[in-house]
């Protein structure tokens, strides 16, 4: 079973970047879609970004769009969350997952980016 590791959170003003990564163990990466999630202290989890296994289809939620691109190298076997123009209410933990289609069965541990003002 796929096994999901993320990095590259942290702290950055509003206006800047930061690209975040999930690395997944096992084999079988390049059979999921793959997506990210956030959840902000007191908010529930909101779905950011999707990208089928193919990487030829994505989709965003709508308070990212534009602001945010997924993408996927399954050589690597890892999906990027590339985030610019961040905003303070983009100040989340930030998940990502594997599945297929909206049946999310595998979960990482999770990466805190917090946006200053």
């Amino acid at each position: 079973q796929v096994q999901l590791v993320e990095s590259g959170g942290g702290l950055v003003q509003a206006g800047g970047s930061l690209r975040l990564s999930c690395v997944a163990s096992g084999r079988t990466f390049m059979n999921y879609d793959m997506a990210w999630f956030r959840q902000a202290p007191g908010k529930e989890r909101e779905f950011v970004a999707q990208i089928a296994w193919s990487g030829k289809s994505t989709d965003y939620g709508d308070s990212v769009k534009g602001r945010f691109t997924i993408s996927r190298d399954n050589a690597k076997n890892t999906v990027y969350l590339e985030m610019n123009s961040l905003k303070p209410e983009d100040t989340a933990a930030y998940y990502c997952a594997a599945g297929l289609g909206t049946n999310w069965f595998r979960w990482g541990q999770g990466t805190q980016v917090t946006v200053s003002s």
